[in-house]
């Protein structure tokens, strides 16, 4: 008895080290990929966003065809998806028989809006790589900035994010910096401890990453729908370089740390009131499966943050098959990624950039503003005014029209807007609309309005504290 006791011990003993590795080799790789902040060539960034570019230098050569290929796939395998469908489903539906979708199936079995959207994503892209001389699609500003700039960074970032995502998610890395967070993430945000993760891969690495790890956390029964609507609006921050890209655009770069100190103030005030005013407020505390919330994520009595954190860390890796998650798991996540997020991005971001390009919609927009502004005293009213409404298209788009402004104090006020506003057309917004988080275009147009609205006089007040 005592040598079986001894061995069960043994044996315990083995798989709780097993476990701890499991725990602490994955996450720490996946810290050191998406978290660990790195110098090169004097920017800010992160190994996977170097791993990225690396990719990209790669493939230049050929990604403009590899991008029309998913883009073909996308549309024509989600078009014969649904004929199919609708004739082999005839005699399903008449005797009651309930259809179990597979991965494929539900890869490519899509809406009828969302097939359009992928067709019109076909013609686009079409258009820019095959009949460049229909230069309003295709030129640099519309069609062609969204293929040939903003799909092949995608591209890669999907295909390494979505290989090596699963080191952040499914190894305990997660529910151990929960535990850790919950003291403040609950109490300020009402979010739980784990959605800090989302915030930092953002906020050092970019907010596709952010966007993409609130998604499967919320398909997983991680996130309710309140939650993940409000992490994917809130915390899907715009990384340390793409604000030098922005500062750097009108001409302020020798102002970038008070410009990201304001931003980053700016963003936490914004995330603290956002989610208690519609629509946001509106969102169910309930998850992917439709059951609804019961937890309130408190700490057991006399438990420690970190001691509960490495407890429930070694619960969600127990039984984990480390290769399934990365290879196989990771796999599916790139192949959804491709398929399903990259025919939205461009066409939403093609239509949004036609819009501020050949319209005066987002000029027109941005007129009610105009009286904010002049309240706010700030210089070149007019100017910013017009900017304003131009960033739900592309962030970037406002610092370009008001970068030959001559007063720094507007330059500065529209390009710490531009990045609180968080939320464009032409990827995060099309991102999140192609996601599985339940927000639509007309509550991500009220939330960009809101954020405007929010950040606009605190940024304004900050800026006249500095100029």
């Amino acid at each position: 008895m005592n040598k079986n006791k001894d061995y069960t011990e043994v044996e315990s003993y083995l798989k709780k080290g097993k476990n701890y590795a499991k725990f602490m080799i994955p996450s720490i790789i996946g810290i050191i990929l998406f978290m660990f902040p790195v110098v090169k060539d004097g920017e800010v960034t992160i190994p996977i966003a170097i791993l990225s570019n690396l990719l990209s230098g790669y493939i230049a050569s050929y990604i403009e065809y590899i991008l029309i290929g998913l883009l073909t796939i996308s549309f024509f395998g989600s078009l014969l998806t649904v004929i199919i469908d609708r004739y082999s489903n005839k005699g399903k539906e008449s005797s009651g028989k309930e259809e179990k979708k597979g991965f494929w199936k539900n890869l490519f079995k899509v809406s009828p809006l969302w097939l359009v959207a992928r067709g019109v994503a076909f013609v686009f892209g079409c258009i820019v790589v095959f009949a460049k001389d229909v230069t309003f699609i295709a030129s640099a500003n519309t069609g062609g900035l969204v293929y040939y700039d903003l799909l092949p960074v995608l591209f890669t970032i999907f295909f390494l994010a979505g290989i090596l995502l699963p080191l952040l998610l499914n190894f305990g890395l997660l529910e151990f910096t929960g535990a850790l967070l919950i003291k403040i993430m609950r109490p300020v945000f009402g979010l739980p401890g784990r959605a800090a993760i989302d915030a930092i891969a953002s906020w050092l690495g970019d907010g596709t990453i952010g966007v993409l790890l609130t998604s499967k956390q919320y398909e997983e029964g991680f996130y309710t729908e309140r939650e993940a609507c409000v992490i994917g609006t809130n915390f899907s921050l715009v990384s340390i370089t793409f604000s030098l890209v922005v500062i750097n655009t009108v001409g302020l770069s020798h102002m970038f740390v008070p410009f990201y100190l304001t931003i980053t103030f700016a963003c936490i005030i914004v995330a603290i009131l956002l989610p208690k005013i519609p629509p946001l407020s509106r969102k169910k505390d309930r998850y992917f499966d439709g059951t609804t919330k019961d937890d309130k994520e408190e700490l057991p009595m006399n438990t420690k943050c970190f001691t509960y954190g490495v407890q429930k860390a070694l619960e969600r890796v127990d039984g984990v098959n480390v290769g399934k998650s990365i290879f196989i798991d990771g796999f599916k996540n790139v192949l959804d990624m491709w398929i399903a997020v990259i025919p939205i991005v461009m066409t939403v971001g093609t239509i949004a950039l036609l819009i501020a390009e050949y319209t005066p919609i987002f000029r027109i927009l941005g007129l009610p503003f105009l009286p904010i502004l002049n309240i706010l005293g700030v210089p070149e009213a007019v100017a910013a005014s017009q900017t304003l409404f131009a960033g739900f298209a592309d962030m970037l788009l406002p610092s370009v029209l008001i970068a030959n402004v001559a007063n720094d104090m507007t330059r500065f006020i529209v390009a710490a807007v531009s990045v609180c506003q968080l939320i464009y057309l032409s990827e995060v917004g099309a991102l999140l609309i192609a996601s599985k988080i339940p927000v639509s275009l007309k509550e991500i147009f009220i939330i960009f309005i809101e954020r405007t609205l929010i950040t606009l006089p605190i940024v304004v007040v900050i800026a006249k504290l500095i100029f």
